[in-house]
């Protein structure tokens, strides 16, 4: 069987290190917010290109924290909206939703998974304050033009970057370094990835990055005093350390993904199968490969019974969860075929060359 993602296999690889790491980080007998997570969010800010990173517990909180800080710093309001694509991952409303904002949902781009410039537009009314853009999948959303309709009405634009460490703008710059502040997933999955949960903000502006040092640890200002009501969100010390490891190989595992796409984008034939959009450009790291077939579920037995394991990126979409009976009614066509048909096949820097072309050959079977 080709596992669909072989989280063993690509962290074997830095065993050495981080048994190295970990018997530093527990000599050091500081185990919270210590050196290891300093180190890690100085290196991964330079990575992105950025003045702040701030470790978080997960990337929701991340999101969560972002807009927590920018309420404290007086610029946004509970019943402010926030517009966010209908397909993304459900953590992406929930954190706007905790924080007593309101998600916005607007249909993506079949093609690129993304939203798109005139569904934003459709979607902006005077309650209108932050931009969430989601660069799903691994591909970048069109950050230029939505940076200039952001400024043109004076909203935020937030990276929602989970998904897309290492990817490039051809501008040269780095998910996580375009908008106002971005967050980050470190999910073991993820193309930079933990070993256990971790999330990171990273941003240009320090007063916010400020904030949500603060927010994470309690709201603590200084020992025992909390200026405010924060939270216990903070990023472990030794997944700082494996991350801070990992890292210097993330620009290598993404090129050796998007090879992988590359092949499949070329070799895969059939004709029930739509493929995803690439430019072929470093915009895209292919934290997954997903494909689209009205006979998906059919695929998916297929593919398995002939050695391929696959996962559905994802089944269910945000508005017709039961945690969101409110926007159950909502009807977004889009959206709901692209939840019906997508299908994520294996992809990651450890496949093999006979693996790709295993997987290749059974969905031309199909």
């Amino acid at each position: 069987m080709i596992k669909f993602l072989d989280l063993h296999k690509i962290n074997e690889r830095f065993e050495m290190d981080f048994q190295k790491a970990f018997k530093d980080f527990l000599d050091s007998g500081y185990y919270i917010l210590g050196n290891k997570v300093d180190e890690f969010e100085t290196a991964f800010a330079n990575y992105c290109g950025v003045d702040c990173c701030v470790g978080v517990s997960t990337g929701l909180d991340a999101i969560r924290l972002i807009l927590e800080g920018y309420k404290h710093l007086g610029v946004l309001n509970d019943g402010d909206e926030v517009i966010v694509p209908a397909n993304t991952f459900i953590a992406s409303l929930l954190a706007i939703s905790e924080t007593g904002l309101v998600p916005v949902l607007v249909e993506p781009d079949i093609a690129t998974y993304n939203l798109t410039i005139a569904k934003v537009m459709e979607a902006i009314t005077p309650k209108t304050r932050v931009l969430l853009p989601v660069h799903l999948y691994g591909q970048l959303t069109d950050m230029t033009a939505l940076k200039d309709l952001a400024d043109d009405y004076n909203l935020l634009l937030i990276e929602d970057a989970a998904q897309a460490h290492g990817a490039v703008n051809n501008h040269g710059k780095k998910a996580g370094s375009i908008g106002d502040a971005a967050a980050f997933s470190f999910y073991p999955a993820k193309n930079l990835g933990a070993l256990g949960d971790g999330g990171a903000v990273t941003t240009n502006n320090t007063a916010l990055a400020t904030i949500i040092a603060k927010l994470r640890n309690y709201g603590t200002s200084a020992k025992y005093t909390n200026q405010y009501k924060g939270l216990n969100v903070r990023l472990d010390e030794i997944q700082a350390a494996f991350l801070t490891i990992k890292l210097a190989k993330l620009d290598a595992d993404n090129k050796r993904r998007q090879e992988i796409a590359k092949t499949y984008l070329q070799e895969i034939s059939n004709s029930k199968i739509t493929l995803p959009y690439y430019s072929g450009l470093l915009d895209h790291v292919f934290h997954l490969f997903v494909i689209q077939c009205k006979e998906r579920d059919a695929l998916q037995k297929y593919l398995e019974t002939h050695g391929v394991q696959t996962l559905i990126h994802y089944p269910i979409a945000p508005h017709k969860q039961a945690a969101y009976k409110e926007l159950n009614s909502l009807s977004l066509p889009i959206a709901e075929k692209l939840h019906d048909t997508v299908l994520s096949l294996p992809i990651s820097p450890v496949m093999t060359n006979d693996e790709v072309r295993a997987v290749i050959a059974a969905v031309n079977k199909f």
